[in-house]
């Protein structure tokens, strides 16, 4: 993930503490309907990923599988986390419009 700005709006929605991290954590989130948007390493384990896109499909959350744990975990001020919630819904539909490229100018 070479996109700044998406990493400097998961670093915003930890400071504002509406992200949960760890799949333990974020899983349990996912059920309490919080999570708005699940980011993935691309190097987290097969497993990791086949479980989160099954239960992000079934709990209708869009799933974005981009960066390397390293990358994603010092977004957050973390150490080796490969996949975060964002709980915040303005954040990640912003994060989303990034990723899609229909980011605004101005």
């Amino acid at each position: 993930m070479n996109n700044k700005k998406i990493l400097g709006l998961i670093g915003l929605a930890a400071r504002a503490r509406k992200v949960c991290f760890g799949a333990d954590s974020v899983e349990l989130e996912m059920k309490k309907k919080k999570v708005q948007l699940v980011i993935m390493a691309t190097d987290a384990s097969e497993r990791t990923k086949e479980k989160f896109k099954k239960m992000c499909e079934e709990h209708s959350i869009p799933i974005i599988i981009e960066g390397e744990i390293e990358i994603l975990s010092k977004a957050i001020g973390k150490s080796n986390k490969a996949i975060i919630g964002i709980e915040d819904i303005n954040l990640a539909k912003e994060i989303q419009k990034i990723k899609n490229g229909g980011e605004l100018i101005g």
